[in-house]
């Protein structure tokens, strides 16, 4: 895929600051095909144009990741009114490049004690837009190595970090409602398929909601979470009506993606 160099261009740029970064979003569920549990699968994955990479506000991030960034070719896009601003750090010219972007997380109401609001965090040089629910992806992740074998080739062996597939699918949820309509299409193929990417080993996924995921989540954010996720997949609605046209390389049906989804977030989540 013509984004791989892009992204093993990143990541050896943000080498050392790795040990501290979550790759969230849609290069998490590609990594994810990487993972011991993970199902060899005849479709490719989800593709997108940015890569999330999430931190802690706590992180021992030092040193000047935006010079790293801007070493490799990596320019700054800013965009919106916070101070500082939201900031893309995008490689190439083209209006549909390859672009990264730095999260951590959002506590509180998103305001200073002054009133404005409290969007952003700069830390280590870069710009981190601040997210609700994020701190469920930094819970309990993966480490999946990148070698010259892999689908990501590299040529020294890279540990990543990723979120767990449950956080993945949990933050999936709690998100839901503050997406657009293509978007939350798009995130509950998310789910879909990485239930299937998981298909064979939902009980492990189970251990680890059970006693990782769960036991790092306040009670009310749990039920929160339960609840969507039972109300997500009930039905066939137009949201999975819209989900089931956005694979190229596969052809879909509404009802499988409910049914499908509907089984396998009650064999991991045991209460949905």
């Amino acid at each position: 895929m013509e984004d791989i160099p892009s992204f093993a261009r990143l990541i050896e740029a943000i080498r050392p600051w790795l040990p501290h970064v979550v790759i969230v979003g849609g290069w998490a569920h590609r990594l994810h095909r990487l993972h011991p549990l993970a199902n060899a699968l005849p479709y490719q994955p989800l593709r997108t144009r940015d890569v999330d990479l999430a931190f802690s506000p706590h992180a021992p991030l030092a040193g000047d990741l935006k010079q790293a960034l801007s070493q490799a070719g990596f320019r700054e896009e800013l965009s919106g009114e916070s101070i500082p601003p939201v900031t893309h750090y995008a490689l190439g010219e083209e209006e549909y490049g390859f672009y990264a972007e730095f999260l951590t997380v959002l506590k509180g109401d998103g305001l200073r004690r002054g009133g404005q609001r409290d969007l952003t965090l700069a830390k280590a040089g870069i710009t981190a837009q601040k997210l609700r629910y994020l701190e469920v992806l930094l819970i309990a992740p993966w480490s999946i190595r990148l070698t010259s074998k892999t689908d990501v080739p590299t040529n020294q062996p890279i540990d990543l970090l990723v979120p767990n597939a449950v956080s993945f699918m949990i933050q999936k949820f709690l998100i839901h409602s503050r997406r657009d309509v293509h978007k939350r299409a798009q995130d509950l193929l998310y789910i879909h398929d990485t239930l299937q990417l998981f298909g064979a080993s939902l009980e492990s996924l189970r251990t680890v909601w059970e006693d990782e995921v769960r036991p790092n989540m306040s009670a009310r954010t749990v039920t929160t979470a339960m609840r969507i996720a039972k109300e997500l997949f009930e039905n066939v609605t137009d949201v999975i009506r819209e989900s089931s046209r956005i694979p190229p390389d596969r052809t879909l049906q509404p009802e499988d993606i409910r049914a499908a989804s509907q089984y396998g977030l009650a064999e991991v989540f045991n209460s949905i």
